[in-house]
């Protein structure tokens, strides 16, 4: 796996370096100082993931996210920061990184979430979850065509509670259903959406607006 590494600390790129080279199947391919570089980089190589800091002179993680993203949809982007604030979580998940973690991560876990990233899991640290899906709104809203074309208009209620972090059990109560309809719901939004589980489900409704107000 070809990795980039932005940061804008080199004693964090050094070492994040470092330990990344101790697994045989991951490379790292170039980092970079700031956003700006870590776009040009990602033109230039073509990376499989790029670890993204986020709070960075001249162009921040979130912009330098949204660019790559853009311009290459195919390359996965897992912020590794310090910064657990709301809404740099919130922008760098619709900027279109796959997972958010923090810089005490311990090691085996951020390996893991690099494995994961790339296979298509998305990461979220525990530390900033549960906010982040207490802050996705419960109003009617306007979601994209990702999530129209693929859902049902109950499936599309089902989400955005599941965005919200409520249970079965709480989505049941909530649209006057029986547990065992939700777990089906559930399960085949998940199937359509070509996730694995909630959270992953929740920063996809997200990144495609099922959080914005009407």
């Amino acid at each position: 796996m070809r990795l980039i590494i932005c940061d804008d600390q080199a004693i964090v790129r050094d070492g994040l370096e470092l330990l990344l080279k101790l697994e045989p199947d991951l490379s790292v391919v170039a980092t970079a100082q700031d956003g700006v570089q870590a776009v040009e980089l990602a033109a230039q190589y073509a990376p499989d993931l790029v670890l993204m800091d986020l709070k960075m002179p001249g162009m921040n993680g979130v912009e330098a996210t949204r660019r790559i993203h853009t311009a290459q949809p195919q390359v996965k982007i897992l912020v590794l920061t310090t910064f657990d604030d709301d809404e740099w979580v919130m922008d760098a998940v619709r900027a279109g990184a796959s997972g958010y973690l923090l810089k005490d991560t311990p090691r085996e876990k951020l390996v893991e979430a690099v494995r994961g990233t790339q296979a298509g899991k998305a990461y979220l640290d525990p530390a900033v979850t549960g906010r982040l899906l207490e802050q996705v709104s419960n109003q009617q809203v306007h979601p994209s065509a990702i999530l129209t074309d693929r859902l049902t208009g109950r499936e599309l209620d089902v989400l955005r509670l599941v965005a919200r972090g409520l249970s079965n059990a709480e989505i049941a109560a909530h649209l006057h259903l029986s547990e065992g309809t939700i777990r089906n719901h559930v399960s085949a939004l998940l199937a359509k959406l070509d996730v694995a589980d909630r959270t992953q489900a929740a920063i996809l409704a997200i990144r495609h607006g099922l959080d914005q107000a009407a």
